[in-house]
């Protein structure tokens, strides 16, 4: 009896509160894998530790709003002056699979390097004694909606999806991991590849601008894309056919449609001076062109770029990329890659204005993918029920820079750089390109690079002899590691 009256003399709690009493159930702890390894790089032995996995970012409220998948390779021994190098790949919506199992990661997958199709699996992957571990630590970083990476539950993923809304996200991770790892004081780079040289811009822009407080030592860009507006393929837009041309004559002399005695430099070089010369000249004047100057033009473009003058003469002296790669080899029935233009395809058929598919993108991404799955679950040793989103991972991308009317139009990253440079004297800028690469053409990242405002002295230009993924020919992956080498030594 006792029992029952005191049940029914304690009321049934409300719904309400019991839902506001009820604690939440906890956030799980990040999924990680430690391990530890030993490999050769630049012929020294390192040790090192591989660790691998989720690092939560958290809102103002302290609850994790996304989960960054990253892989830190971390020499072992702690030293807190050790330079740490945090790079990703571009896209937007690309993993930093391309980076990580290309060019610097301790590990490599082998295609073939002379620009050869990948086939089928199995893929190798082998030792690679080109990775930086023996000057720099490296952390391989995941934006959110690529690779391992995603947005919390109920947390909009598209909130990471935009220029500044993607580098806010990279820099608090950087800044998380930099907490963890009790590295502030080291020597610090960032770097990037397509895509991921406008990110380390905008991420460059988040550290080092409104709060100052990451300092860095050095931005690898490779690949480069940061004036989306000069080299938009746009009818009107005259400058961005001129920073094609020099690409168009790499690629002509590579397939043997020209000659030159200087190589792809050489014509590159005579490419340059007509297209920032008489070419842009000729374009600017448009219906006042003479009838003599523009046959003039044109021969000189022809001979430059390997096309037919009845060609060149019927686009009006402007051909876009997508014209170039089906048109150049149409006699022998091939196309050329967009990423790659060493690469070559063969269409349904030979008539159309444009190509149907990248051979330089399919000839190597089944490798890619395949050897990154392998690797992280393998020898790193991570378990997940997650797919690797290697590209393609986010939706709707937020191109506006939110800086005015035309910032916003005319998207363009590459003051951030010169901004940086002139407040941080000790920031040096690292630029890679490839001659045969359309997708972020060498001439587009030099004209960008090389505006009023950015002090010469501190921008270094090396090039290879591949595209736009330098690394996958064996004799550029050597020489690029060379030069990143060098470039994290000279700080």
């Amino acid at each position: 009896m006792a029992g029952t009256a005191f049940a029914q003399a304690t009321p049934a709690p409300d719904k309400k509160d019991a839902a506001a009493t009820t604690p939440a159930a906890p956030t799980p702890a990040p999924n990680r894998s430690v391990t530890k390894h030993v490999g050769t790089f630049n012929g020294q032995k390192v040790s090192y530790t591989a660790v691998t996995g989720e690092t939560f970012l958290p809102g103002p409220d302290g609850k994790p709003r996304a989960a960054i998948f990253s892989t830190s390779y971390i020499k072992d021994g702690k030293d807190p002056s050790r330079p740490v190098t945090f790079l990703f790949n571009g896209g937007p919506g690309s993993g930093s699979v391309w980076l990580h199992m290309g060019a610097f990661g301790p590990k490599r997958v082998a295609i073939p390097s002379d620009a050869k199709d990948d086939g089928a699996p199995p893929y190798p992957l082998v030792a690679n004694p080109d990775s930086l571990l023996d000057v720099t630590d490296i952390v391989f970083i995941d934006p959110v909606g690529t690779g391992f990476s995603y947005a919390m539950p109920g947390v909009d993923p598209q909130e990471f999806w935009g220029v500044t809304q993607d580098a806010k996200s990279i820099a608090q991770f950087i800044r998380l991991w930099l907490n963890e790892h009790g590295r502030w004081n080291a020597p610090k780079f960032l770097g990037g590849e397509s895509y991921g040289t406008t990110r380390s811009a905008a991420v460059l822009n988040q550290l080092e601008g409104q709060y100052n407080d990451v300092a860095l030592n050095g931005v690898i860009l490779i690949s480069t894309v940061l004036d989306f507006g000069a080299g938009a393929d746009t009818q009107g837009n005259e400058i961005g056919y001129a920073l094609n041309i020099p690409s168009y004559a790499t690629t002509a002399l590579y397939h043997g449609k020209v000659s030159h005695p200087g190589g792809a430099a050489g014509i590159a070089a005579d490419a340059r001076a007509f297209a920032s010369g008489p070419y842009l000249a000729a374009l600017l004047k448009g219906n006042a062109l003479s009838v003599d100057d523009h046959a003039s033009i044109r021969k000189e473009l022809a001979r430059l770029t390997g096309l037919d003058e009845g060609f060149l003469e019927r686009a009006n002296l402007r051909v876009t990329p997508g014209r170039f790669y089906k048109e150049l080899l149409r006699d022998r029935g091939q196309t050329i890659g967009r990423l790659d233009s060493r690469y070559t395809g063969k269409d349904a058929d030979n008539a159309g204005s444009e190509v149907d598919n990248d051979p330089s993108f399919y000839g190597i991404d089944g490798g890619y993918t395949a050897a990154i799955n392998a690797y992280a679950r393998g020898d790193l040793g991570y378990k997940t029920d997650r797919s690797y989103v290697t590209i393609g991972g986010v939706g709707k991308w937020d191109w506006r820079l939110n800086e005015g009317r035309d910032s916003d139009t005319y998207m363009n990253v590459a003051p951030y750089i010169s901004t940086a440079l002139r407040e941080n004297s000790g920031l040096r800028i690292f630029v890679g390109q490839g001659w045969y690469d359309f997708a972020t053409p060498f001439y587009a990242a030099e004209y960008s690079l090389t505006r009023s405002g950015f002090p010469k002295d501190r921008i270094e230009f090396q090039y290879y002899d591949s595209g736009h993924m330098m690394y996958i020919r064996d004799e550029d992956r050597a020489k690029l590691s060379r030069d990143v080498r060098a470039f994290i030594k000279a700080r």
